[in-house]
């Protein structure tokens, strides 16, 4: 029995082994090689530099936008707010007081920042992840008084800028990436 467990042994270590670098090494290896080599600005996050080099952000992970003279993003549930350590949904269904309270809580403050009518779902109910980079260009068109009047630019220019930056998307909605439009804003007009 004894010559029966090591010679059964011995393959199962090696077969552990080999796969163990196989496909803890050399396959997340030649993955990276190739992103690196196919794609090497999403296979770094694709990040955003200013002009001086330093990164400011990513086209594909949100961040909060707090000041009046931006577009907001969506609400986040992600740990305190766009923490991609902690990415997740508040998982506050429907019936949820909380979740009603909150919602209630932001579209009033959509409303006393000049909002009119419906205040689009983007701009009140978090995504998925927590960490959604874009909003629907209605949201968007929805804080257009707001920036418009602090910024001291025509509604119709920051309209445009919204225009300019929506993109349509092969599977999905058509969409604006917040930090894209807020550059864009930033390099419009000065602010008062």
């Amino acid at each position: 029995m004894g010559k029966d467990f090591s010679s059964a042994l011995r393959p199962a270590i090696v077969m552990t082994i080999l796969f163990a670098a196989l496909l803890g090494l050399a396959y997340p290896l030649a993955m990276t090689g190739i992103g690196q080599a196919i794609f090497p600005t999403q296979a770094n996050g694709s990040l955003v530099r200013d002009a001086r080099g330093t990164v400011i952000g990513s086209t594909v992970i949100g961040q909060a936008f707090v000041a009046d003279r931006y577009f907001q993003t969506r609400p986040s549930a992600a740990g305190k707010g766009y923490d991609g350590l902690a990415s997740s949904g508040s998982n506050l269904g429907p019936t949820s007081q909380a979740l009603v309270d909150r919602v209630q809580a932001d579209v009033a403050k959509q409303h006393g920042e000049g909002a009119t009518g419906p205040v689009p779902a983007d701009l009140v109910t978090a995504s998925g992840s927590g960490l959604d980079p874009d909003l629907s260009p209605v949201a968007a068109l929805a804080q257009a008084r707001r920036i418009a009047q602090v910024r001291g630019l025509s509604v119709e220019r920051v309209r445009g800028l919204v225009a300019a930056h929506t993109q349509g998307s092969l599977f999905g909605d058509r969409h604006v990436n917040v930090l894209a439009l807020n550059r864009a804003l930033d390099g419009a007009a000065p602010t008062r």
